[in-house]
């Protein structure tokens, strides 16, 4: 919130006033800005607000999806993805209130700026509440829907997608409003509806979104052909280095602020990655598109200048940031695979043990308030908005890593340690099955109510116990012998 709250302001009110002193100044070599083929304008402050506003929209998808494939240390991954989060409401807001200004063409003063500021605030908060309530009705008819399920993907995308629609109608922020909406469901309405259901909705925003997003790349390709540009180098080029010398200056400020307060730093590198993955994308170049005319005079211009730095970030800084990278030795995350279920369970013991050691000390800090919200939900409202089998955190974290950690560790040997090639082959072969085989731990915990994985109780199967053995190639093959003969035993007495 810090970074995509103060760090756009501080960009956009740095970028700004920085290409309007240095257009005055001469820096650009021009002494006045081409607006079209016959006509020339000079650069105003609002506009070059207007246009800092639009440029200040950071669209880290292809940062986010590096950090995905290079299994990135999660706390910098959810801090580069939670500015990118509220980035765009942000964005939106200070773009929607500048053109106000413009569009009055009356002189601004004090008074505007504190009410376009209150208003700006309103808009944000309103559009939250707005977000809440929908989530919050969301998950009062996701009780009933036990014996629907088909309508439950539907009733997620479509409140989600009516939260939207009310916040613009009433001019408040619709980004902001998802927002708020989407989190209460996560938090509510998710634990009501089926694990089919779930994956439905996972699944289909994800290709609503690949979609969009190469939708409106694909406008931005169009807009090369489509649209009438005005190249000024002197602008571009002062555009592309005020862009990444704001973003590291508002970065390391506030990195330096947040890092008074943690116990587990933010390293240098770590800052630099993320000050250096700050890409423009689809968000900065539909807001420039969006421009007018008659309202925005260097509308062209600021199109063109857009497009260069959409294409200089994505296709420089997005290729040579995962040699960045590996270059600076950022830290890694733990496979989430090999992460045992007792390191869950201990960093919430650990949460309230520090939130009881406040209570004692008499302080109220983080986790003594997070302590409080927590006990205040569990008493209160997920007693009115979940259904009355909800799962309990524990087993709800003991399915996740039930569903994720392989049944059986197997090791097989490898040619040359005392087994023959054969017998390697025929261990591999086994580790095969074992691991497609992989059956779960047959208790009610592990099953679906709404799935017929109940019939599989009644197979004969061989139920190995989860991570309590290590088998190597020799055990495996003494064990497949011994079914081979076992199973040929079986056929001679059936002859």
């Amino acid at each position: 919130m810090l970074y995509a709250v103060v760090g756009t302001v501080i960009n956009t009110f740095a970028i700004g006033p920085a290409l309007y002193a240095l257009y005055h100044m001469g820096a650009m070599g021009d002494g006045v800005l081409l607006v079209n083929h016959n006509s020339t304008y000079t650069l105003t402050i609002l506009d070059a607000l207007i246009f800092s506003a639009l440029i200040s929209a950071v669209d880290p998808v292809a940062v986010l999806a590096i950090f995905n494939e290079t299994h990135i240390d999660r706390i910098l991954y959810f801090l580069v993805f939670g500015e990118s989060l509220f980035n765009d409401a942000v964005t939106v807001g200070i773009y929607h209130t500048l053109l106000e200004f413009a569009e009055a063409a009356e002189p601004v003063g004090a008074g505007k700026v504190c009410l376009a500021l209150l208003n700006l605030v309103a808009i944000g908060v309103v559009g939250l509440l707005i977000g809440i309530v929908f989530g919050l009705v969301a998950a009062l008819l996701t009780k009933t829907t036990k014996h629907v399920r088909v309508f439950e993907p539907l009733l997620i995308l479509g409140i989600a997608y009516l939260a939207y629609m009310s916040a613009e109608l009433f001019a408040f922020s619709g980004i902001i409003s998802i927002i708020g909406c989407g989190l209460v469901q996560s938090h509510y309405a998710m634990r009501n509806v089926s694990r089919k259901s779930k994956t439905t909705v996972k699944y289909f925003v994800k290709m609503s979104s690949a979609i969009s997003e190469a939708i409106i790349f694909l406008f931005l390709g169009l807009a090369f052909f489509m649209e009438r540009h005005v190249l000024h180098t002197g602008f571009i080029a002062w555009t592309l280095v005020l862009c990444l010398v704001c973003r590291f200056i508002s970065v390391l400020l506030l990195t330096d602020l947040v890092n008074s307060r943690r116990v587990r730093r933010i390293s240098f590198f770590e800052q630099f990655i993320m000050a250096y993955g700050g890409l423009r994308g689809a968000v900065c170049f539909s807001l420039s598109h969006m421009l007018l005319p008659d309202v925005v005079k260097p509308r062209e211009l600021f199109l063109t200048t857009t497009l260069a730095v959409i294409i200089f970030t994505v296709f420089v800084q997005g290729i040579t940031l995962k040699p960045l990278m590996n270059l600076l030795n950022i830290k890694r995350a733990d496979d989430s695979k090999d992460r045992p279920l007792i390191v869950d369970i201990s960093e919430n013991v650990a949460t309230l043990m520090l939130a009881g050691m406040e209570q004692v000390i008499g302080i109220t800090g983080h986790f003594s308030v997070f302590s409080k919200l927590l006990q205040w939900d569990e008493k209160y409202l997920k007693k009115i908005f979940l259904i009355s089998e909800y799962e309990p955190d524990v087993l709800r974290a003991f399915k996740r890593h039930a569903r994720q950690l392989p049944r059986i560790q197997v090791d097989v040997l490898q040619p040359g340690a005392g087994l023959g090639e054969e017998s390697v082959q025929q261990g591999r072969q086994i580790k095969t099955m074992l691991h497609n085989f992989r059956p779960m731990s047959f208790m009610r915990h592990s099953v679906d109510d709404d799935t017929c994985e109940l019939e599989k109780l009644d197979e004969p199967a061989v139920c190995f116990r989860r991570q309590s053995q290590i088998f190597n190639a020799r055990q495996i093959h003494g064990a497949w012998r011994r079914q081979t003969t076992r199973e040929n035993m079986l056929n001679l007495d059936e002859a």
